[in-house]
């Protein structure tokens, strides 16, 4: 079995073990590529959730980004709001690396603070935004409820969480579809069949989405009530929940 357990190239110069996907290592370097490519209107997300900020963060706001990687979202979204004043914005994730490549790519003057931590451990802060830009599907299953929870608490009354997940389908002939869509979407991007394939392989157990009810069971158990679908296209999907 261990000879099976070669590195696979999955693009972009990055390569990993079948069910050992990393965020670690080397894979920081080329993830704002890899991540572009592999994810439909991945930027665009960017957008939407920077002017949907308005609507939650004001003066005095505390605002997180959970699973920061390169620090893109938190980023844009201090460019946004530098006109306030005591603004607090910070990026958390558990990957040293992704943390180092993010304070390479947001100067000082933006003031983010970037932590190495593990989000459903960390301590939080009262805030008016959360922000979970393709996370949660990483977080275990059996600890996505307690997160979630966290981040409920977390928000003051009025607050929106804002999460992008990709999701399964609600029956088997729906999910076929949508996979399929997806593995032409990436072909179309360039990646070979062994890439896909490869790629596939490493996220064993380590991606486990929800369906879209999943999500929204988990939301409403959490303590949220309104909650609306902001973006979707294909087996990915946008969440708001307000508090």
């Amino acid at each position: 079995m261990g000879e099976k357990q070669n590195l696979e190239s999955v693009g972009e110069e990055i390569v990993a073990k079948e069910a050992a996907w990393s965020f670690g290592g080397e894979t920081p370097k080329k993830f704002n590529e890899h991540v572009r490519r592999s994810v439909p209107y991945y930027e665009d997300g960017h957008e939407l959730i920077v002017k949907l900020s308005d609507y939650f963060i004001k003066d005095g706001s505390v605002c997180y980004d959970l699973g920061t990687s390169t620090g893109k979202v938190i980023k844009f979204l201090a460019e946004q709001h530098k006109h306030r004043s005591n603004v607090k914005l910070v990026g958390i994730d558990s990957q040293v690396e992704m943390v180092t490549e993010a304070k390479k790519m947001i100067p000082p003057e933006l003031d983010v603070e970037l932590i190495v931590d593990d989000i459903v451990t960390h301590q939080y802060q009262k805030a008016d935004l959360i922000v979970s830009y393709y996370t949660m599907q990483f977080v275990k299953p059996h600890l996505r409820q307690i997160m979630l929870k966290k981040i409920f608490e977390t928000l003051n009354w009025g607050g929106a969480f804002i999460m992008f997940e990709k999701v399964r389908a609600s029956d088997a002939r729906f999910q076929d579809i949508m996979q399929t869509l997806y593995t032409d979407y990436k072909i179309e991007q360039g990646y070979s069949s062994e890439e896909i394939i490869a790629k596939t392989k490493s996220l064993k157990g380590v991606l486990e989405p929800f369906s879209t009810q999943g999500n929204l069971d988990l939301l409403k158990r959490a303590g949220f009530v309104d909650i609306m679908t902001v973006f979707k296209h294909i087996c990915f999907e946008g969440f708001i929940a307000i508090k």
